[in-house]
């Protein structure tokens, strides 16, 4: 059997009732992998589809099959490129590539000043930013506004991160910096 073809693209309003599928196979994935996860509710994808904030990945039948979003820090001078998730039967096809990719060109379209950053513990996606120009960094270089670090309470490494004084924790930041590309 043919693989189908996915389709990625901006996030349409009618991408909304993903947003329970999304937040479920986030919290699988990171239960799968052992790494930890800030957990995402349904209210806060659709509010990222809803502001044209997201990318989203669908078969030509209208399957869902991956996602990602961006959020802005202190005052946009930081943009995350966060969520990143690509649904089990359609990994391993370059999507999560393409979709990375896509939520790159999105942030530096919307906020063509600002510090794009991510957050990972997964080195597929520390090699897709590394391809992209992101450079490993201290914590100290990313946001630093509070409700950012307060995602990252529903990680089960939160306390790693808190005893640390929210210097670093086991994820590794990277950033790419406008200014020096």
């Amino acid at each position: 059997m043919e693989d189908e073809r996915i389709i990625v693209r901006a996030a349409i309003a009618a991408d909304v009732v993903f947003a329970d599928e999304i937040i479920h196979e986030m919290e699988s994935s990171a239960i799968a992998r052992g790494s930890g996860i800030s957990k995402r509710s349904a209210a806060s994808v659709i509010e990222k589809i809803d502001t044209g904030k997201a990318i989203v990945a669908v078969t030509e039948k209208g399957e869902w099959a991956g996602f990602s979003y961006i959020e802005t820090w202190d005052d946009g001078k930081f943009v995350s490129n966060s969520g990143l998730i690509v649904s089990p039967k359609h990994r391993n096809q370059g999507v999560a590539s393409e979709i990375k990719t896509q939520i790159f060109e999105l942030s530096k379209t919307k906020y063509p000043s600002a510090k794009i950053f991510s957050i990972t513990s997964g080195l597929a996606i520390m090699k897709m930013n590394t391809r992209l120009g992101f450079e490993p960094v201290t914590y100290s270089e990313v946001a630093r506004e509070a409700k950012f670090w307060d995602g990252c309470k529903s990680c089960v490494n939160y306390n790693v991160l808190q005893s640390k004084n929210r210097c670093n924790c086991l994820c590794t930041a990277m950033l790419f910096d406008p200014q020096l590309n």
